[in-house]
């Protein structure tokens, strides 16, 4: 997420930083989901988490790291997290999954919204793509439809 060419940013503009706040908040919850939910998936889909967990903790780094360099301090992720409906089996575990794959897109398509900063608005775009498809594969393992979200990011 850096913009420059030593690879560190100097500032961004107060929503952008905002903005990245919020996004590193819903980064925080969805590795705390897919820690949870990787307990109730068969061997293919724990696999499948494992892989989306690692892509959610690598964007959480660069949020941090683009925060810190710029002088905000990145906010902690809480302790835990409640689930909106318990988690039993496979397909609640996947659906599960949906909802922070939801949720981030969400929080990655409003930073796309609120900064003017051309390095932050393609870093939020490619999350945004990713998360897409990340939510597609768990929208299918769920049994939900359609597959494919209908305007990725948008909340309802």
């Amino acid at each position: 997420m850096s913009g420059d060419d030593s690879g560190t940013r100097k500032t961004i503009d107060q929503s952008s930083i905002d903005a990245l706040q919020d996004v590193l908040a819903t980064e925080h919850a969805a590795l705390w989901v897919y820690s949870l939910v990787v307990a109730f998936l068969p061997t293919d889909l724990a696999a499948r988490a494992r892989a989306d967990s690692e892509a959610h903790r690598k964007l959480r780094g660069l949020i941090e790291q683009t925060l810190s360099d710029v002088g905000a301090r990145p906010v902690s992720a809480l302790p835990s997290y409640s689930p909106p409906t318990p988690v039993t089996d496979s397909r609640s575990a996947s659906a599960l999954a949906v909802v922070a794959e939801t949720d981030a897109s969400a929080r990655w398509r409003s930073l796309l919204e609120r900064t003017v900063d051309l390095p932050l608005r393609g870093a939020a775009l490619a999350a945004l793509l990713e998360c897409t498809g990340r939510c597609a594969q768990w929208r299918s393992s769920a049994g939900m439809t359609p597959v494919v979200p209908t305007f990725p990011g948008r909340t309802p």
